[in-house]
């Protein structure tokens, strides 16, 4: 860290700021959390399931549809940060309020988490296009690679805290019901999330900018359109983009489902939050691993690298029937899955064109999110048509397979 500049630092701050939310909001309290205010209320479990799939899919198409035009808007002077701030606002104020809703209220709880969903990823846009703002191209796949590192350990904390006082309450340990001690949780992550933004406010700027023009908003169209008429001069970009939906969708897929995939294999869920919690430690070097490597072999070798131990992970689960293979199924991704995302992070900042930076990480976060359609997809008709859970992971392999083959047709050029 004493080797990074104060606005490197700052940024990759921001990263352990908000994973926290990723870790309890998405991943394990809140799901757990909502199931339960929703069965208070008399609603049954395939409905609840049902909704919370809907909450995911609602906050997902309206980033998807703002991602283009506010990035194109954000490009302009002075624009970049306060798009970041209102949507990091929006997020932690209504990560904040998920602690006041009322037990059973599992509607209000819904509104609130697509509100908070909706924050958490529009700041990400705008984050991710800082990367330009705050250091060289040299240093990209390094400082992309420490603010993963630094967002798996800062996750860390606040998720144990958490943990730790809903398992209390559960062993009636501290005076405290689990909604009340979930709740804390929620409160835990809006202050974590809110208190190590401010560096981030404090020492990043846009250096790179478009001039501001009369009319922002008109002016932003048309360049969005401009950009898709004028494709072929950014085949470098889209040729990427295309790859990066592929693999990246078989990433989260791996990510998302692997707690079914867990409790499948009859694993406790006590026990798939510890490997929830290892994965995490494990993660944190081998993504600063990734981004030295990447600075001797490119960040386009490493995402090959990365996909490749994916591939090794399908290939995997195919024959896994124990609690000791889904160890080291999870520390196998935990050794690529953050660095395969810092590098798809920097290796995509140094292609596009820095003074637009902000309209392609739009396309980015577009493309990422759409992504996390085909593999569930996939994982969920293989595993139906098979009969095992262990063939639905397996045939994520063509998703890494197609992400390869194109991501190798990408031009070794930069755009500027």
């Amino acid at each position: 860290m004493k080797k990074m500049t104060a606005s490197e630092r700052s940024w990759a701050f921001y990263d352990w700021a908000n994973s926290a939310y990723t870790l309890i909001v998405v991943t394990a309290i809140l799901p757990l959390y909502f199931k339960a205010s929703a069965t208070e209320a008399g609603i049954d479990a395939a409905t609840s399931t049902a909704f919370w799939g809907y909450a995911n899919s609602f906050s997902t198409l309206i980033v998807s549809i703002l991602a283009p035009i506010l990035g194109t808007i954000a490009d302009f002077k002075g624009f970049k940060k306060r798009f970041f701030l209102i949507f990091a606002t929006l997020g932690i104020v209504f990560t904040l309020m998920l602690a006041i809703v009322p037990s059973g209220q599992w509607m209000v709880l819904l509104i609130f988490f697509i509100l908070t969903s909706i924050g958490f990823t529009g700041a990400n846009i705008f984050y991710d296009a800082f990367l330009v703002d705050v250091t060289t191209e040299e240093r990209m796949e390094r400082i992309s690679a420490n603010g993963f590192a630094l967002g798996y350990v800062g996750s860390i904390i606040p998720f144990v805290i958490s943990i730790g006082l809903i398992m209390t309450a559960q062993m009636e340990i501290l005076p405290l019901t689990v909604t009340v001690a979930s709740q804390i949780a929620f409160v835990i992550t809006a202050l974590w999330w809110g208190f190590f933004t401010i560096p981030m406010l404090k020492n990043v700027e846009q250096k790179y900018y478009v001039e501001r023009v009369p009319n922002p908003v008109s002016t932003s169209f048309r360049k969005l359109y401009v950009t898709f008429k004028n494709i072929k001069e950014y085949k470098p970009i889209f040729i990427f983009l295309l790859a990066y939906f592929f693999y990246i969708d078989g990433v989260h897929t791996v990510i998302n489902m692997s707690t079914a995939f867990g409790s499948d294999l009859g694993i406790s869920s006590t026990t798939l939050l510890i490997v929830l919690f290892v994965t995490q430690i494990v993660a944190a070097p081998f993504t600063m691993l990734f981004g030295r490597l990447a600075g001797k072999y490119s960040e386009k070798t490493m995402i090959m690298v990365g996909i490749f131990v994916y591939v090794i992970v399908c290939f995997y689960a195919y024959f896994l029937d124990s609690a000791i293979d889904f160890w080291i199924l999870a520390m196998l991704v935990g050794t690529s899955q953050g660095g395969i995302q810092a590098m798809s992070r920097s290796y995509f900042a140094k292609l596009v064109p820095k003074e637009s930076s902000n309209e392609f990480f739009g396309f980015y976060s577009v493309f990422g999110k759409f992504a996390a359609i085909l593999g569930p997809l996939l994982v969920g008709v293989t595993a139906q048509l098979t009969g095992s859970t262990n063939s639905g992971v397996f045939s994520l392999v063509i998703l890494f397979v197609i992400g390869a083959i194109i991501l190798l047709r990408v031009p070794n050029q930069v755009i500027r």
